[in-house]
């Protein structure tokens, strides 16, 4: 019998694994990536409190471009980073979420490096 994969079941037990290494406080709060197929968000998590300071994603209003390539991707960035600074956060972890650091992820980090956070 030919045995498939579960990729999401997979994804949960990377993130999970990730997620066991990587947590969030006041001063240093965590960048959370999620990816679709068309869109891409990320949230900014503060784990101590368990709230989170900011979000953006290819889904907000005023977003120009497509959420589901790494132009869009890089835009999401550089709108978490600039949410992050009017918030007053400089600094982050970065948790791409069970994700290879590839393509949309890495760009979306990429952007948010170029706006001015630090990870």
């Amino acid at each position: 019998m030919v045995k498939t994969i579960d990729r999401a079941k997979a994804r949960a037990h990377r993130h999970a694994r990730v997620r066991s290494k990587v947590s969030g406080t006041a001063s240093v709060p965590r960048l959370c990536v999620f990816r679709s197929a068309k869109h891409i968000y990320a949230q900014v998590i503060d784990d101590a409190a368990g709230t989170t300071i900011c979000a953006a994603s290819s889904m907000t209003k005023g977003f120009e471009g497509n959420g589901g390539n790494v132009e869009g991707a890089k835009k999401v960035g550089e709108k978490i980073a600039e949410l992050c600074r009017e918030k007053g956060v400089e600094e982050v972890v970065f948790d791409r979420g069970g994700y290879v650091y590839h393509g949309r992820v890495a760009a979306l980090a990429d952007g948010a490096r170029e706006g001015g956070l630090k990870f």
